[in-house]
């Protein structure tokens, strides 16, 4: 999938259908001068709904539809007719979608699985007609209710992606490539910082037909929690991983070091995330030899690890036996 065409934050207008009036009516024919009321109801409006859809992969059809209304009922008639409903507004998101008030930034709800629905503004309710105040004192009641107001308001929608395992490194550690090789994905990869600019998911075949999803996420940069490099374009998208593979390169000058990194800035941006299974990839290990690496363990965090190499498909598999106990711990 282009960046370009990767929307995972939209905001947008929404406003709910408005109840159909009630009507004040009475039953005139050529047999019946002065009959009785028979005003029908108005009908509500439309709700606005958003419904998972798991083909749906971003926001994207969201874009450029910056103001949603849904249908006003419509009025009650004579022959005590009721109104129509208003047509229900339909927003498909992918499941991982996060739904937040714009005003107030307070959470609404999040839909998590293939067509789960929730009501985002409800639709105002349709007036009675003059038929429903006719009584024992009150023969011909000259009055109905109007329809209520449908809700309205500005929504905010994020993109959270789901997956099994999220890849957490500096930019240009290896992470699209290690996709590429273990998976069917096909991310853009170049020696450059933040060549990865949208999250990337691979599907990874474990044994005996198991399989678990990776994403490969934009790179993190000290500050990242701030806003700075990709931000918090990037980080809430390991909200949803269940197990975090940190990737630091064999060449990097301090292993431990750039580990204690990448974690405060999960600590900054969401503590709770620190709650997660995370594990250790050490990439490029195709540098150096096995005397090397062995002295190399001694300073490396206390943590699951293993050494890697995608290139020369080094440890891929230890690598997946590491990943698939860690989601199932």
């Amino acid at each position: 999938m282009a960046e370009a065409n990767f929307i995972d934050y939209v905001k947008i207008y929404c406003k709910s259908g408005n109840g159909g009036a009630g009507s004040m009516h009475f039953r005139r024919d050529r047999l019946t001068a002065k009959g009785g009321p028979d005003g029908g109801d108005g009908a509500r409006g439309g709700h606005i709904v958003v419904k998972g859809n798991r083909h749906r992969f971003t926001l994207l059809h969201l874009k450029y539809r910056k103001h949603i209304k849904a249908e006003n009922g419509g009025a009650g008639t004579g022959s005590n007719s009721s109104g129509a409903e208003g047509e229900d507004i339909i927003i498909e998101v992918p499941p991982g979608t996060v739904v937040k008030d714009a005003e107030t930034g307070s959470f609404l709800f999040e839909i998590t699985e293939h067509n789960e629905e929730q009501v985002l503004m409800k639709a105002g309710r349709g007036g009675l007609g003059n038929t429903n105040f006719k009584s024992s004192t009150n023969q011909t009641p000259k009055y109905s209710q109007p329809g209520e107001e449908g809700e309205e308001g500005w929504v905010i929608m994020e993109l959270k992606v789901l997956a099994d395992v999220g890849l957490v490194g500096f930019p240009n550690v290896g992470k699209s490539t290690l996709l590429s090789v273990i998976s069917a994905a096909k991310p853009k990869i170049a020696n450059y910082e933040f060549t990865t600019l949208a999250p990337n998911l691979g599907m990874v075949a474990y044994r005996d037909n198991k399989s678990f999803v990776m994403a490969d996420i934009p790179g993190i940069i000290e500050g990242a929690a701030e806003g700075k490099g990709l931000g918090l374009r990037f980080l809430r998208h390991i909200e949803r991983n269940s197990v975090l593979l940190f990737m630091i390169p064999i060449d990097a000058d301090n292993i431990k070091k750039e580990y204690k990194i990448l974690l405060n800035e999960l600590k900054k941006y969401n503590p709770e995330l620190l709650d997660k299974e995370r594990v250790l990839a050490i990439t490029k290990s195709d540098m150096l030899d096995d005397e090397l690496i062995e002295e190399m363990k001694e300073d490396l965090p206390k943590m699951p690890y293993v050494f890697i190499s995608s290139v020369a498909q080094k440890g891929l598999t230890p690598l997946k036996d590491m990943i698939w106990k860690a989601i199932n711990s």
